[in-house]
């Protein structure tokens, strides 16, 4: 089997509701953003798909790396030769360009998921086929907003709230508190502060929730703060997450490791470069005993990837749902659902197992490439 051509198709996704990102900016009712749909065609007619761009940014140049960078790269390979493909792509990759890499690598398993007619988290070899789910909530202007939203995550049957403050340090101490209070002290609870924090101010907040039980950590401080977090690892009992950002691949988190600067190692296919970097990962952490815990994936199709790895490994504890829903869903026919019991559930179709809504993408197309 040969790859024979690369397609991209941007569309735009409309009408999306607004959004609280930081304290002081908040998107526009009505926004509209573009997508791209990614195809790899092979010559025995079996289609690789994958997803670039998300709801809270510019989609820029990536749709038009794929065709003008990387289809000559691709067009002859075979596409089951995913490794040496993920080794010549990503010599020299870092940022934004991990992305576009990212979503070739999971277009292709997908395509190799198809191909032997089974699902991607079987094809890297399953561990379960469900995970517990937790609530991520968006930055809000009052305290009282999160103890709100905490308790109706509780009450719906999800295992875990995670509170992403305005950072302001006394602030979201204050928030810690209240939502602790409000969901009681049994209940599961993460702050991630998003890289908003001084020393001084992570550690206040840092003693903060450790004294609240909070599960972890995340970002406190600056993401290539290697020495801050070391220091605040030293100080705190409270398990702390890094290693979201930079965008690199699987050599980044080495230096984390060895200097026992975090608890927790993160990625998802879009920060990292796709399902082959991610799994890289996932296996190094789990031989130091740490776990690989995935995050949001940006779109709909990466959160079905992210998932189809949470299925294969052993050492992520939750898939991570993004709020508000509805401007994380867009471009499947039907989108991952959290059910009952605060589980979601592994995709058992080839490949992806994800039904890509393609009348929606032709509707709103802008531009085949």
């Amino acid at each position: 089997m040969k790859i024979t051509d690369v397609k991209v198709t941007v569309w735009e996704w409309k009408d999306i509701p607004p959004t609280r990102y930081t304290l002081q900016a908040k998107s526009a009712a009505n926004r509209s953003a573009h997508m791209a749909l990614v195809k790899i065609i092979t010559d025995e007619g079996i289609e690789g798909h994958a997803f670039l761009g998300h709801a809270l940014g510019a989609l820029g140049t990536d749709a038009d790396l794929i065709i003008k960078r990387y289809k000559p790269m691709l067009i002859g390979q075979d596409p089951l030769a995913r490794e040496r493909i993920y080794q010549r792509m990503s010599t020299f990759a870092m940022g934004g360009i991990l992305r576009v890499i990212g979503a070739i690598d999971v277009a292709l398993w997908d395509l190799a998921g198809k191909a032997a007619g089974i699902p991607i988290h079987q094809l890297m070899g399953s561990y379960r086929d469900k995970v517990p789910a937790y609530a991520s909530s968006a930055v809000f202007e009052n305290t009282e907003e999160y103890a709100e939203e905490a308790v109706r995550y509780k009450e719906a049957g999800w295992s875990a709230y995670k509170i992403h403050p305005p950072a302001v340090a006394a602030w979201d101490i204050k928030i810690c508190e209240a939502v602790r209070r409000a969901v009681g002290d049994d209940y599961r609870i993460m702050l991630d502060s998003t890289w908003s924090y001084d020393y001084p101010d992570a550690l206040r907040v840092g003693l903060a929730a450790e004294a609240l039980g909070f599960y972890w950590y995340e970002d406190p401080l600056a993401y290539d703060d290697l020495y801050g977090y070391v220091k605040l690892k030293q100080n705190l009992r409270i398990p702390i997450m890094a290693t979201e950002l930079p965008s690199t691949g699987p050599t980044s988190y080495a230096p984390w490791i060895m200097q026992q600067a975090t608890d927790y190692l993160r990625g998802d296919v879009a920060i990292k470069g796709g399902l082959t970097s991610c799994l890289k990962t996932a296996h190094t952490a789990e031989t130091f005993g740490m776990n690989y815990e995935v995050h949001h994936g940006g779109n709909s199709l990466n959160n079905v990837a992210n998932l189809h790895l949470i299925m294969a490994i052993k050492n992520c504890e939750y898939f991570e749902v993004l709020l508000p829903d509805a401007v994380q869903k867009h471009g499947l026919v039907q989108d991952i659902e959290v059910d009952e019991n605060g589980m979601v559930h592994a995709h058992q179709g080839p490949g992806l197992g994800a039904e890509i809504d393609f009348e929606l993408i032709e509707r709103n197309k802008v531009a085949d490439l």
